[in-house]
């Protein structure tokens, strides 16, 4: 392990070279695209069961994308490399296997770094701190932007200001490198879309947005904030997005969530970024989940383009 000033040191020189690679021809929001509604990227958590049971190293991740899925691109997630964050040799290789496979890095979901909101100064700057590490891997691996979450404590107008200010600190540090900060809806007031939003606007930053899950929306009393509307109300903010998935018909359709409804409302918000598959069933294999998911993001892409209206 490199220490922090070290590393800092070595991303800046490593990172400017990555322009011949390509990696870095994405827009602040991820939206350089083939199709001309939305490409497909996938998701690292939709293999979890695969990395924590060793069937997958999580180097392997971006060429395992290509060979199985013919996916182009992929979005990490922290807890499969939480100990490599400034490890410059294995976020070369990381790099370096993407590379040679063709495929994009896009984005790295980072948890367990703390609580942006956090009450307590000392330890939201700590926050703050450890998630400009991710900033910091992200932007040596050609990433547009890390995902993070909103946590809080106190009354709902409190964890609106305390998460604002964590995420206004780094939105700002990532923005000196080139990065965006998305907030998913993830559990906790980040799940009630509104509030959400209201962060957002609170941090008020071009380059602090949203990443729109599909399904995250279960509220602490136990009721669920509509899934269509949040969607809906997080989409004008979105630097990406994520399809979470469950179970499929004999037909190739989601059981659990309308797709075509939720891409409608993707599309017609605008947003002609990647979408990520997230594949967290229990009836399929991850493999199978997957490309079920893929066949059916797929086949609704045609649909739209075919019936804009």
């Amino acid at each position: 392990m490199i220490d922090r000033r070290r590393f800092v040191s070595l991303m800046g020189v490593a990172g400017a070279g990555l322009g011949a690679s390509g990696l870095h021809a994405l827009t602040a929001s991820g939206s350089t695209v083939e199709h001309s509604l939305y490409d497909i990227s996938l998701a690292q958590w939709s293999l979890h069961r695969m990395l924590r049971g060793g069937d997958l190293d999580a180097l392997a991740f971006p060429a395992f994308a290509r060979r199985q899925f013919d996916i182009g691109a992929v979005e990490y997630v922290n807890v499969f490399f939480q100990d490599r964050v400034t490890d410059l040799d294995y976020l070369r290789e990381m790099r370096s296997r993407a590379e040679d496979a063709g495929v994009r890095s896009l984005l790295i979901m980072v948890d367990a770094e703390g609580r942006l909101g956090d009450p307590d100064a000392a330890a939201r700057t700590e926050a703050v701190e450890r998630h400009s590490r991710w900033v910091e891997a992200a932007a040596f691996l050609g990433c547009h932007s890390i995902r993070v979450n909103a946590e809080s404590a106190g009354s709902r107008e409190a964890q609106r200001e305390l998460a604002a200010d964590g995420l206004r600190r780094l939105t700002e540090f990532a923005t000196d490198r080139g990065l965006n900060v998305i907030v998913e809806n993830h559990g906790g007031l980040s799940s009630d879309a509104s509030w959400l939003v209201e962060v957002i606007r609170l941090v008020d930053h071009p380059r602090c947005g949203t990443l729109p899950d599909f399904d995250n929306f279960r509220l602490a009393d136990g009721t669920s904030y509509n899934r269509y509307r949040g969607v809906r109300e997080l989409m004008p903010f979105a630097k990406a997005v994520s399809a979470k998935s469950f179970a499929f018909d004999e037909a190739g359709d989601e059981t659990t969530i309308d797709f075509r409804k939720m891409m409608r409302i993707v599309v017609e918000a605008g947003y002609r970024g990647f979408v990520g598959i997230e594949f967290e069933g229990s009836d399929l294999s991850e493999v199978d989940g997957v490309r079920a998911t893929k066949s059916l993001l797929e086949r609704i892409r045609t649909e739209l383009e075919a019936n804009p209206g």
